[in-house]
């Protein structure tokens, strides 16, 4: 009897310390995986530190660091003002695009009011078709410069600006004869796409001083990207006439 006792008393024994294996195992692995975490949380501490020290590239203009002006040319484009005003303003724009519409609607007329009217500015339309998403930006583009071709380029834009919603053939030829063209000369004109290496042409000059959307707007060279509120315009204008 004394035997198994003794027996029972080593298994009980055995059994008791079992558990304080598995203790210290399930202690040791929560120990470490705390251990990766603070490693973890620390790198990430690291990586935003870096970030909020980094200063932009000396090629990425911020606010506080505009634009060059670069050279812009005027071609032999439509324009209002004065000839010799001392800023020229060049848009480069798209007849379907719905940002320059509303450049057209909410921005244009004040400048056109505070500056091209009075002398100190010369605007200047050129053609930046983004045929890929607008179809109807460069039949648009082409019939405004048949248009052109009778003397009535800035009243073609404005019917084209003020119904963007329905533009195509039918439209350019009742616009046309709204504005008193002679019928068959613009139907041929545009029908002979007359002037598609005109706009093309545009659309390569502005491609190559890196403008990728409409409207894009030069001030003196200075390059103003989007449907900016007027004030925008108002600062860069008032910039290069003092």
């Amino acid at each position: 009897m004394a035997e198994e006792d003794n027996k029972e008393e080593v298994k009980e024994n055995t059994n008791k310390e079992e558990p304080k294996k598995d203790t210290f195992k399930f202690e040791f692995n929560k120990k470490m995986v705390w251990e990766v975490i603070a490693i973890l949380l620390l790198i990430v501490l690291i990586i935003i530190a870096f970030r909020n020290g980094e200063q932009p590239s000396p090629t990425t203009p911020t606010r506080q660091q505009p634009l060059a002006p670069v050279e812009v040319s005027a071609d032999d484009d439509p324009f209002l003002g004065d000839a010799n005003a001392p800023v020229t303003i060049v848009e480069f724009s798209d007849f379907q695009c719905p940002f320059c519409g509303r450049f057209f609607t909410e921005t244009l007329p004040l400048i056109k009011q505070n500056y091209i009217d009075t002398g100190k500015a010369k605007f200047v339309y050129r053609d930046f078709p983004l045929s890929s998403i607008h179809p109807e930006a460069t039949p648009a583009a082409e019939a405004a410069e048949c248009a052109d071709e009778q003397g009535k380029f800035w009243e073609f834009h404005d019917k084209i600006f003020m119904n963007q919603e329905v533009l195509g053939k039918e439209f350019y030829i009742l616009a046309a004869g709204d504005l008193g063209l002679n019928i068959g000369q613009f139907i041929q004109c545009i029908n002979t796409r007359r002037y598609q290496s005109e706009v093309q042409a545009d659309f390569n000059y502005g491609s190559g001083l890196g403008i990728t959307g409409t409207p894009t707007i030069f001030i003196n060279g200075r390059m103003i990207v989007g449907a900016q509120p007027y004030a925008v315009f108002q600062q860069a204008i008032e910039a290069e006439l003092q």
